[in-house]
């Protein structure tokens, strides 16, 4: 039922918008994987004080071009691998 109400979507011109972000790469030792530490700031529904989150997401790049500490931009995209769904849009 998925399938047919996405085909469509995909007929009318309808299209989901992709999750995009930006990190700082923490790790680059996996084959054509990297792993973005992406920081927000979230104010606190009790004190009010903004506090910052963290989360590690990782992303495919192709060749292992990055680095760590290097600032990318990732994109949400179909899942490549049990915890991988996010690639690499560009370098800041």
């Amino acid at each position: 039922m998925d399938t047919r109400q996405e085909k469509k979507n995909t007929e009318q011109g309808i299209s989901r918008r992709r999750l995009t972000m930006s990190g700082i790469v923490t790790s680059d030792k996996m084959k054509d994987t990297i792993v973005v530490k992406v920081s927000r700031f979230v104010k606190h529904p009790k004190y009010g004080k903004y506090v910052s989150i963290s989360k590690k997401f990782k992303a495919h790049d192709v060749g292992n071009t990055k680095k760590i500490g290097d600032k990318v931009m990732i994109e949400e995209c179909k899942p490549i691998s049990k915890d991988k769904h996010f690639k690499v849009v560009e370098v800041e």
